[in-house]
């Protein structure tokens, strides 16, 4: 999945969700259930995701929407593997992201 956000060092809830096309209740949900995700909170509690939280939130994405896990089986993925799993996740991002950029190159030509 190609997620367009631009570069900024902190996101709103509603941008992340619409990025990611899910609720804003997904995501508050995933920062319960998944301890790698942890967003800042302003004085009013509203949640700031880090481009270090969106990157692990691409992930949990990918194993949950993707790859069918369960939320255990994600979480037992993330605790068990996730350096390697995380490491190829990027790698796979990377290459998805150059697909996408040279397909609208392509567009454009």
């Amino acid at each position: 999945m190609h997620i367009e956000l631009p570069e900024k060092r902190y996101y709103s809830i509603g941008e992340v969700a619409k990025a990611f096309q899910v609720n804003t209740s997904l995501i508050r949900f995933w920062e319960k259930e998944f301890d790698i995700l942890k967003p800042k909170k302003n004085a009013k509690g509203n949640r700031k995701f880090t481009p270090e939280d969106i990157k692990n939130l691409k992930f949990i994405y990918h194993l949950v929407k993707e790859r069918g896990f369960t939320l255990d089986g994600a979480k037992t993925h993330l605790k068990e593997e996730k350096k390697q799993a995380l490491s190829n996740f990027e790698i796979i991002s990377k290459l998805e992201n150059i697909k996408h950029q040279l397909i609208k190159i392509k567009e454009q030509l």
